[in-house]
């Protein structure tokens, strides 16, 4: 335990470290960092186990930022562990650094999540807890992290708040310990003016347990942690009243503390003195950029410490490998990131169904062969089939972790962000289902998921407006080509940021979660069809893995007809009225443009051959298509949303029919 006197000075450093990296780049934050300095100081100095010298170890404590405008606090913490230098502080926001203004994820430099978004940081902490005690299950005291967050007045603001706070309640995480910044001001007003709910109750209520205590009080926070840390049933809520802009005084040395000026801009222009404030916290305002000597003292021996505690474990985990060798092979091989070993060939599909109970056949098989996925749904496991995993295992409880699939109840955004939690807790291979309609909900955590270039697989089925009788509000039609803009955006090792797959048939679908399962470092949408689909007569898996294929080619052809998912059998419905009048086609299968345009020039074109007419049929927007068909080529598809009515009225009435691809084609030529 450090003394009261060092933790003052420590934090104090971080307040002037965080305003000097402001003010240098001329933006930033400070205000709320610098009052949440006392908080993330406790933790690091005393609390946070890792291993300095070992980033990667499976069984670290992490820690999950939520309101990711504060990185200056984490990043001036993260200098005093040695993970980043005062050069790269002094960097901070610039081309090229690695201190960029809202922290991005690098296990490397102790950076656990990218955030900015308010309320997902702290949500993937809760999916990281619940991977940590399913971990815990199945390996016992050999995997026994703590999760802590950080979350801001806005986090608790943001609506996925609910979602988390209810599910790491209902679910007892008490692995889970969760600091709450209430400094009662936001970027552009004070909370009281947009907030009167009682957040205690709230909390108490999801069967959280709540502590309340002043946020810059070193002792009362090392007092909460160790309350928390006691904690055998619930996860913990530390509410820390906390003073925005800590230590601000004007050139005249007045109190300039709980100023909202002073959350979204330096301080020399939010009315505080910057060099009156670096001077009133010890600072030297001529060279700011410093960790004074007794704090880097202290912080060497927390590392010493922490290197030992490091040691201890590994020699414990040592005995344990040794007493426990099947286990132990099978907790490094689910942390270490490979593809696992699944006999494909093994999967049964039955002819002539929905592609979601495709997905469904695949689930199954997979639920007993891969032994560390957790697939969750949004209340509709037995309409989106990711009930075909559930049938082969059972729902995680409270004290009871031992199954692998979450009921995240009607909450599409949280649970996303509780699967993206799993994935980056590690060892854990997530999936989660949904409408597709209802994707859009889901939105904001598939862009973070592909930023942080992580594994997580979405199902999302009833896939267009054969919903049918549900009507618009569920028929999806411009998902598809919002979803597939991912494909189109890289992320930044250069590569589509999302693989997007929109399965033909049954046996499509299974070389689609293929796919999936092999895309270790990127996101995967699976779109699956609620109605049932004629098989192909035959399909190419190489084909599938290249994103299109020809499905059927007659000689010299005259057009190319192209469709994904369920559209496919219609154009081979098509095809046949028009081959009767003896025109030649060439019909190919596109489930995923994005994988076919990393292809060579050679193969596209070889699918896609230039100079003969093209037609597509797609359930989307036509811009869904425009990219394939090219200027020349036609696309039949949907301008409006859907309509209520049988889907097969549906596909008579908006010319999803073989007479109509006939007519169509025909106009073409």
């Amino acid at each position: 335990m450090n003394s009261t006197k060092i933790m003052n000075r420590a934090a104090n450093n971080i307040r002037i470290l965080t305003a000097a990296m402001v003010e240098k780049a001329k933006s930033g934050h400070p205000g709320g960092a610098m009052g949440g300095a006392d908080f993330i100081n406790v933790l690091y100095s005393e609390f946070l186990r890792y291993d300095p010298e070992n980033p990667h170890w499976e069984a670290r404590d992490r820690f999950f930022l939520d309101p990711g405008h504060m990185s200056p606090m984490l990043y001036a913490q993260l200098c005093m562990c040695g993970k980043f230098s005062i050069e790269d502080l002094k960097q901070f926001r610039q081309w090229g650094s690695v201190t960029p203004g809202h922290p991005e994820r690098c296990i490397e430099r102790g950076i656990e999540n990218t955030s900015g978004p308010l309320g997902q940081g702290h949500t993937y902490a809760v999916g990281a807890a619940i991977a940590a005690k399913w971990m815990n299950n199945r390996y016992g005291k050999i995997h026994n992290p703590t999760i802590y967050a950080f979350i801001s007045d806005g986090g608790i603001q943001e609506e996925i708040s609910q979602g988390a706070g209810r599910i790491a309640g209902h679910l007892g995480l008490n692995n889970l310990i969760m600091f709450y910044d209430s400094n009662e001001v936001q970027l552009s007003t004070d909370c009281n003016e947009v907030s009167s709910e009682n957040i205690v109750k709230k909390y108490v209520a999801w069967g959280w347990n709540v502590i309340e205590i002043t946020g810059n009080d070193p002792d009362a926070i090392r007092e909460a942690l160790m309350r928390a840390k006691d904690e055998r049933h619930k996860p913990t809520l530390i509410v820390g009243h906390t003073t925005m802009g800590k230590g601000c005084v004007t050139a005249e040395g007045k109190n300039f503390e709980g100023m909202c000026s002073t959350h979204g801009q330096p301080l020399s222009k939010s009315g505080a003195s910057y060099e009156a404030t670096i001077t009133n916290l010890g600072g030297n305002v001529e060279d700011p950029f410093v960790i004074f000597p007794e704090v880097q003292a202290m912080y060497d021996e927390r590392a010493a410490q922490l290197k030992e505690i490091a040691n201890k474990y590994y020699a414990e985990y040592h005995r344990w490998a040794q007493e426990n060798p099947l286990a132990a092979t099978e907790y490094e091989a689910f942390f270490s990131g490979e593809v696992p070993c699944i006999d494909w060939s093994e999967i049964q599909q039955k002819a002539n169904q929905s592609t979601r109970a495709g997905s469904a056949a695949v689930l199954s098989y997979l639920a007993d062969h891969v032994g560390n996925m957790i697939v969750s749904s949004a209340d509709l496991c037995n309409s989106d089939k990711t009930d075909g995993f559930l049938k082969r295992t059972q729902a995680l409880k409270k004290n009871d972790f031992s199954g692998r699939f979450l009921h995240a109840g009607v909450s599409e955004l949280t649970m996303a962000c509780v699967c993206i939690g799993m994935s980056l807790h590690g060892g854990i291979i997530p999936a989660c289902g949904t409408f597709f309609v209802f994707s859009d909900y889901m939105k904001p955590a598939i862009r973070m998921a592909a930023l942080m270039e992580i594994q997580i697989v979405f199902v999302w089925s009833h896939d267009a407006f054969r919903v049918g009788e549900d009507g618009p509000t569920h028929e999806p039609v411009e998902q598809e080509a919002q979803i597939r803009l991912m494909e189109k955006l890289h992320n930044h090792s250069g590569q589509p940021s999302m693989l997007v797959l929109r399965p033909a048939d049954t046996e499509e679908t299974t070389v689609a979660w293929r796919l999936a399962m092999e895309n270790t470092h990127r996101p995967t949408g699976l779109i699956l069809s609620r109605q049932d689909v004629n098989s192909l007569p035959v399909i190419n898996p190489e084909g599938v893995k290249h994103g299109a294929y020809i499905v059927e080619k007659d000689e010299d052809p005259q057009v190319v007809m192209i469709a994904s998912g369920s559209e496919v059998s219609t154009l081979l419905a098509g095809a046949e009225l028009l081959r009767a009048e003896g025109i030649r086609l060439q019909i190919v299968s596109i489930p995923s443009e994005g994988l076919f345009r990393q292809q060579s020039k050679e193969y596209q074109e070889q699918v896609l051959p230039q100079g003969i007419k093209r037609f597509a049929l797609t359930a989307g927007l036509n811009c869904t298509m425009e990219g394939l068909v090219g200027e020349n080529g036609h696309i039949w598809g949907l301008n409006s949303f859907g309509f209520s009515a049988p889907y097969k009225v549906l596909d008579e009435k908006l010319g999803f029919t073989a007479e109509n691809v006939y007519q169509q084609v025909k106009n073409l030529l």
